[in-house]
């Protein structure tokens, strides 16, 4: 049986994911490109005679690269990473779609062309004569209908047929006219006698490209002289031509682009989507655009979370469920250390991931809806006014939204924006946006220090101040850190259209696993070494229990005392005490820090870690004990500063191994962590110090 490589290119929103979820189905895996974090999926397709391995790239409109993911797409296709490419096209903008082909036969690459949402071509006006194309442009051409499935049977008939061929046909020459030809064969001819450039049949490509002043052609040419003569030649071309180099050849190129559809393309287009322009009216208008945003993101969140709910309930009970069965299989009131690895450390660290997942999975659900429909690329064109002010990209807003359910799906939605500077801004003030791994803590907190009338109005504050520090924060990297031009906001705005069931069901399922997998292992590690740090070591026989523990000896059981004692001694309570001095300032003691090292596995650890602290069995957020005890120890003071500490420092396990993930660096990641921990140290010693020279701790 044959297998080889088949890459899926073309042009965004050209239906090229659509094709890739109809021929492979459930067999995809999702993977980043070597060295970079832009993410692809493979894919495998079985057919009698042959097993196909389907790469879908990132979309691009041409092989000059502007943004990480066009890079990626143009390194894998100049490198022979794939036997055959499959060039999507979108026939309702033929033209357009076409001038990534002429460069992908430029190079000489075998090409089957896949002539996508033909029938939109067809409702617009327009026929195509594919068989017309094909001959002009020496490659199968195939009408295809991606989301009904039509045409790819046929799609396959023709890869295996191309795939079989010698490989032998010259490149397809694109004839750039009299003022262009001469100056890119007098190039060729330089690299030719110099015996300069890539192989001989990507030099005429490689020359185009060097007279374009394609940064990453111009920078990997290592001939001093032959970039010389291509600078000499680009210099020219921009005396006698309308503008720079590039935009005379790209204007050659259309040029040649509609003599090849002459006569293969008839009917007039009629002007605009009557369904689509009548949204946008309303979607994209100055006044109402914003509102209407935000309105479809409240229902977004509100259905998530008012639907996730049952099934989280039913994950929780399956927990607690597991937990009591594990703990079963030892005597009531056995202290074996398996079994508290077990049930606390396993069971009760990944649970608190899982627990989350419904949600996760209706928000991506969600997510992809509104990109599948065409509606997100609107939104991000209508909050980049704002976000621009800031120091963000538009499309930088929706990871900040996606960062209000959790912080590790929000850093991988940042794979959307084009700059790595852009993507490492909004990574690194992200967690400044309240993940509902937190709302524990504060439903823990509030009731404890603060009356009924006053606890909706601290929430909201809370909320609050994150959005306004996350703004400042991306404000002054984008001063500091990351100067430079701002990045303008290009992008396509497709036809309104339905999604298909298969390709959302297809996209949650991705992002879903890789949730689980990024941050269910990683807090699967660090939970059991989190029960290492404390359990162990044990108290001495004899051991007097601290000060602070010996004081709950009238209000709290024999047991529980006996856990707080040996929660002091362990490893994470010494380091709590070591801690002291530096906590000290924002009104914080040992038992506040021990419980912070828990809450770095994850935010919600907090409270099961100050219920051991305080000698209280069984604490979660709706324990009125663990308030009663909180209440007498601290001031009202102390516990906003927990949360506004909680709010700002120390980013979950899972988002410190994201964002080095996808930045491609443990230094950001790194940054990312301290940085945030020490502006969370100070913004707290400030309100602290400030309150108690107002009175207010008390």
């Amino acid at each position: 049986m044959k297998r080889f490589t088949v890459a899926l290119a073309g042009n965004p929103n050209s239906g090229k994911t659509t094709i890739f979820n109809r021929l492979t189905g459930a067999r995809q895996r999702v993977g980043n490109y070597p060295g970079v974090t832009v993410e692809w999926k493979e894919g495998v397709k079985h057919t009698p005679d042959a097993e196909i391995n389907f790469v879908d790239l990132p979309g691009t409109y041409s092989l000059t690269a502007y943004s990480e993911e066009e890079l990626v797409a143009r390194d894998y296709l100049l490198t022979g990473g794939c036997d055959l490419v499959v060039d999507v096209l979108d026939a309702s903008n033929l033209e357009r779609n076409l001038y990534l082909t002429t460069e992908l036969l430029e190079l000489g690459l075998p090409v089957v062309a896949a002539l996508n949402m033909s029938d939109v071509a067809e409702s617009k006006g327009l026929a195509i004569d594919a068989g017309k194309l094909s001959a002009r442009l020496g490659v199968p051409v195939l009408p295809v209908i991606g989301s009904q499935g039509r045409g790819l049977d046929e799609l396959i008939a023709a890869v295996l047929a191309t795939v079989d061929r010698d490989g032998d046909d010259p490149p397809l020459r694109v004839d750039f006219g009299p003022q262009v030809e001469p100056v890119v064969e007098d190039l060729v001819a330089d690299m030719r006698s110099r015996n300069a450039g890539p192989s001989p049949g990507q030099r005429r490509w490689h020359a185009v490209k060097l007279l374009e002043r394609d940064n990453a052609v111009v920078r990997d040419c290592h001939d001093p002289i032959l970039s010389r003569l291509a600078e000499q030649g680009a210099t020219s071309l921009e005396l006698d031509g309308p503008g720079t180099s590039d935009v005379t050849i790209s204007r050659q190129r259309y040029a040649y682009i509609a003599d090849v559809c002459k006569g293969a393309v008839t009917g007039t287009a009629r002007p605009g989507n009557d369904v689509t322009d009548r949204i946008d009216r309303v979607a994209m208008h100055p006044v109402w655009g914003v509102p209407v945003f935000l309105a479809l993101m409240f229902v977004v969140f509100n259905l998530t979370f008012t639907l996730g709910d049952p099934f989280m309930g039913v994950l929780e009970t399956g927990m607690g469920a597991l937990a009591g069965l594990v703990s079963s299989w030892w005597p009531a009131g056995s202290t074996s250390p398996l079994r508290s690895l077990l049930v606390d450390g396993i069971i009760g660290g990944v649970g608190g991931v899982l627990v989350f997942l419904p949600n996760i999975v209706l928000l991506f659900l969600a997510i992809a809806l509104l990109e599948g429909s065409g509606y997100m690329a609107r939104a991000a064109y209508v909050m980049d006014r704002f976000m621009s002010r800031v120091g963000l990209h538009g499309k930088s807003f929706i990871p900040l939204l996606i960062g209000f359910g959790c912080t590790v799906p929000a850093i991988m939605a940042t794979r959307t924006l084009e700059t790595r500077r852009d993507r490492l801004i909004t990574m690194l003030v992200l967690p400044l946006m309240s993940c509902g791994a937190r709302l524990p803590i504060y439903a823990l907190i509030i009731p404890a220090f603060f009356p009924q009338h006053w606890q909706g109005p601290v929430l909201w504050c809370v909320y609050v101040i994150g959005i306004v520090l996350a703004l400042t924060a991306a404000r002054l990297l984008r001063r500091s850190l990351f100067r430079g031009e701002t990045t303008p906001f290009l992008m396509e705005l497709p036809p309104y259209r339905m999604p298909t069931a298969g390709s959302l069901v297809a996209q949650m399922w991705i992002r879903s696993w890789l949730y689980l997998k990024k941050a269910g292992t990683v807090i699967l590690g660090v939970s059991i070494i989190l029960w290492v740090l404390t359990s162990y070591p044990k108290p001495p026989v004899g051991y007097t229990p601290a000060a602070e523990t010996v004081a709950l000896a009238g209000e709290a059981s024999p047991v529980e005392v006996e856990a707080a004692a040996a929660l002091s001694y362990s490893v994470a309570g010494r380091v709590g005490r070591a801690m002291e001095p530096v906590l000290a300032p924002m009104g914080f003691d040992w038992r506040i820090g021990t419980a912070l090292i828990g809450a770095f596995a994850a935010k919600e650890v907090f409270v099961a870690q100050m219920g051991i602290v305080f000698a209280v069995g069984d604490a979660d957020e709706n324990t009125d004990a663990l308030r009663f005890r909180l209440r007498d120890a601290y001031t009202p003071l102390v516990g906003f500063c927990i949360m506004l500490f909680a709010l700002i420092a120390t980013p979950c396990m899972a988002t410190v191994a994201v964002t080095r993930q996808e930045s491609g660096s443990l230094r950001w990641a790194l940054i990312q962590f301290w940085g945030l921990t020490l502006l969370a140290w100070l913004l707290t010693i400030l309100v602290y110090q400030g309150g108690r020279l107002l009175g207010l701790d008390s």
